[in-house]
């Protein structure tokens, strides 16, 4: 078992691998968080190469455990410092207890948010946290995208596992300067409708677009919802989605747009009035994102939204069950006035977030420290 040392390491440079599924260019937060830190590691000098593991449903994954030649793999690398995208905790919850006693180098999990917390039959659930609870047992330490992040972890192991919260940043998008944001938000405050509303995230269960259209079905009104977002990840939810969509009469004014590059996503962004998005997120970048470009945010009251988003200055939390809550809030950012005060604030709160260089420091700063002489 490795021991975290209690003093920094004069090691300059490091020797990385970065555990995964699939490509490092997946289009997600947590690739996005995942990229921005190799990229960062790679500009101070550290090497860092990437092992992948290919994307399977769970039960497959859960079969990885056994791979003896992925084992092997994972213990003669000549590396400082192991990281693994807590996503791929299905693989490794056993695997890890092996590689441990194989291995002098620490193995660090990379944690955007836990399955664990995210909606499941209730027969699977204890299934799920304890698989979850297995690998993070497994661990020697952890980088947290929030502060809400390490919470549950702490809550779920049972114990603090050491580690360090580098916050994701939000200028991925190249958002506008201060003098484009006072033009936008001017044009913004004129015009009375329709109210464009934008949700930004790869379309499965978890964004909750199913809890958002019982309440826009509630709205008067002259209004348009974007919904940005790959439509092939969940299939089957997603033509559940065009059902109910078409059942609640919303075709004319509900537009699944797919995936969109990311000067096509800024562009939607601009041109929209608020962003809402009922989902768990362990951190959110999609807020941190729309609040760069001066939009306040409608997003549910659980995860990290809270750590981002305060409640009635830059947006709303709100109850992603009560479509009537959800509606009245909706309401609310019809007014002009009041979007132009949250989407100032918004900007604000952007404006003196960490940057991605910041939070690549602070993760790395904390990687130093867990390698010894």
């Amino acid at each position: 078992m490795y021991t975290i040392p209690n003093h920094q390491s004069p090691i300059a440079t490091m020797h990385i691998a970065l555990l995964i599924y699939g490509s490092l260019e997946t289009l997600s937060g947590g690739y996005l968080y995942d990229r921005q830190l190799v990229t960062y590691l790679r500009g101070q000098g550290d090497r860092v190469e990437i092992i992948s593991l290919p994307w399977r449903n769970y039960a497959r994954h859960l079969g990885d455990n056994a791979n003896g030649d992925l084992l092997r793999q994972l213990a003669a690398l000549p590396v400082d410092l192991l990281l693994q995208d807590e996503l791929n905790h299905p693989s490794l919850f056993w695997l890890n207890q092996s590689l441990r006693r194989m291995v002098n180098y620490p193995i660090v999990s990379v944690i955007h948010h836990l399955r664990a917390d995210e909606d499941h039959p209730r027969s699977l659930r204890p299934f799920y946290r304890w698989v979850e609870r297995r690998y993070l047992q497994s661990v020697d330490a952890a980088i947290y995208n929030s502060h809400s992040t390490r919470r549950a972890v702490t809550k779920l192991l049972g114990r603090t596992l050491p580690g360090v919260v580098a916050l994701p940043a939000g200028e991925h998008l190249k958002p506008p300067s201060s003098e484009q944001i006072e033009a936008i938000l001017a044009q913004r405050q004129s015009e009375i409708s329709p109210l464009r509303l934008i949700s930004v995230g790869t379309v499965i269960p978890r964004k909750g677009i199913h809890h958002l259209l019982p309440a826009l079905a509630l709205l008067g009104g002259d209004w348009q919802l974007e919904v940005v977002g790959a439509l092939e990840v969940a299939p089957a939810y997603v033509a559940d989605l065009r059902r109910s969509i078409a059942k609640l009469n919303l075709g004319d004014r509900v537009h699944l747009r797919g995936r969109l590059t990311d000067d096509e996503v800024a562009a939607a962004l601009k041109a929209s009035h608020a962003l809402i998005l009922l989902s768990y997120e362990g951190f959110g970048i999609a807020f941190l994102e729309a609040m760069s470009f001066g939009l306040p945010v409608i997003a549910a009251n659980v995860g990290a939204a809270p750590e981002v988003i305060d409640d009635g200055i830059t947006g709303f939390l709100v109850d992603p069950l009560d479509a009537r809550a959800v509606a009245a809030r909706i309401e609310q950012a019809r007014d002009p006035a009041v979007r132009s005060q949250m989407g100032w604030a918004a900007r604000r709160r952007f404006d003196h977030h960490p940057t991605w260089a910041e939070s690549g420091r602070r993760s790395r700063d904390f990687l130093l420290s867990l390698i010894g002489d």
